[in-house]
């Protein structure tokens, strides 16, 4: 079981919540954005910084062959935390890149690169790729951009009033090619189906591509049991450091799709006329890689391993309740999605834009995501320019959320609008 006494517990692990902001005591509900780093994985990359830096898979010498080790090892936890194989996680810079890389290796599938084996991946017109009108901006504009390069035709999934997702609109059908979803939405906070959603695709044919940025950190995640065939996540949100993030593939899949980057590290032969390429995931880890943000990352998910990711789940879910529900009891204030979610809640103050109402928390210590969160069709689709959005992590108590609806009650009174 985790709770409030254990999110009390492990926060002198978190040294940067002990810091004040203007003044006041640090309350950071910005997890969704960006998650602090405990000292278990800050303390991994210094250490391989310190004493094992060193080029992975280029040399001969002994220092080479511990740093190549240790950065596979990462690989190895990486995998394990999201029921995969090894080989089938590829370092990114990013969950951004990871969907680039899916959708640029489609593109160069469709200009013929990848022989036969790569046919499944090619996309003409008739074609069509399907998303939905939640994405975050990163798991739509590739898609845009496939679609141009290749002649297809871009379908969205519209959502109800509450959020959910119109599946029964009949979008996913026999020309669908690609369905990219979040598993997650970063302003609604709702789970989507994602078993159904794949369900739907293969049946059809489709290939799945999940953005699973805001539920790797805060659910218990088996990819292959889920049946997607390609997902990305990001370090920096579940308590690793910016600048790496995830691909996983399904094996076969990636066996066959073209690479994207080119380069050093993923050839085998090179002539002056054309080169072969390593099999995964080697083959989409061209240059130098992000090593010690790699053995940062594993051990982050060794650190949630340890904590628990069902534990996990069940406490923000009750956050994320109490969050959701303390805000839709002031008047004047309307938060998106439904009261089922994890620990984030976007809102809407009637009558003070949400760079206001987020700098009047910031005041009060309370740090939060304003704007359009990069989901601009999202908000559109409930007539809302931007909002506000506080989202909780492990190390969030009781008392923190607490604080934020209790600032968020005063925010009208203090522009003169209720």
């Amino acid at each position: 079981m985790f709770d409030n006494a254990s999110a009390l517990a492990l926060r002198d692990q978190f040294p940067i919540l002990s810091r004040t902001v203007n003044g006041q005591p640090l309350v950071y509900l910005d997890s969704a954005a960006t998650s602090q780093k405990p000292l278990a994985v800050l303390d991994a990359e210094r250490e391989f910084v310190l004493h094992d830096t060193a080029a992975v898979h280029r040399g001969a010498h002994t220092m080479a062959g511990e740093a190549t080790e240790i950065f596979e090892n990462a690989r190895v936890a990486v995998a394990e935390f999201v029921g995969a194989r090894s080989d089938e996680i590829v370092w990114t810079s990013n969950a951004t890149e990871g969907i680039n890389l899916v959708a640029y290796g489609m593109s160069n599938a469709s200009l013929g690169r990848g022989g036969s084996a790569a046919s499944r991946f090619r996309l003409g017109e008739g074609d069509e790729i399907v998303v939905t009108e939640m994405e975050h901006h990163s798991n739509l504009v590739p898609w845009q951009e496939l679609a141009f390069r290749t002649g297809a035709t871009l379908r969205v999934i519209g959502l109800h009033d509450d959020g959910s997702l119109r599946l029964e609109d009949g979008t996913i059908g026999p020309r669908t090619r690609v369905v990219a979803v979040t598993h997650v939405s970063n302003v609604l906070g709702i789970i989507n189906p994602i078993a159904e959603i794949v369900a739907l695709a293969h049946a059809v044919g489709a290939l799945v591509v999940l953005d699973a940025c805001q539920s790797a950190p805060h659910l218990p995640l088996d990819l292959p049991a889920l049946g997607v065939d390609f997902a990305v996540f990001s370090g920096h949100k579940m308590l690793g450091p910016t600048g790496i993030g995830v691909l996983y593939g399904r094996r076969e899949l990636l066996e066959a799709l073209p690479p994207f980057l080119t380069g050093g590290s993923m050839i085998t032969v090179v002539e002056l006329d054309h080169s072969e390429y390593l099999p995964p995931p080697a083959r989409f880890e061209a240059g130098t890689q992000r090593v010690s943000q790699a053995v940062a990352l594993g051990e982050a998910t060794r650190y949630l391993t340890r904590i628990g990711m069902h534990d996990l789940a069940a406490r923000e879910h009750v956050l994320g309740q109490r969050l959701a529900a303390g805000l839709r009891e002031i008047a004047g204030v309307t938060v998106l999605g439904p009261l089922e979610r994890v620990g984030l809640a976007a809102f809407d103050v009637d009558g003070v834009h949400a760079h206001d109402v987020g700098q009047f928390l910031d005041d009060r210590g309370i740090e939060v995501r304003v704007g359009h969160h990069c989901a601009q069709p999202l908000h559109r689709r409930f007539g809302i320019t931007a909002t506000t959005r506080a989202s909780a992590y492990l190390y969030t108590t009781d008392d923190e959320v607490d604080a934020a609806i209790a600032a968020v009650a005063d925010v009208r009174d203090f522009f003169g609008v209720s």
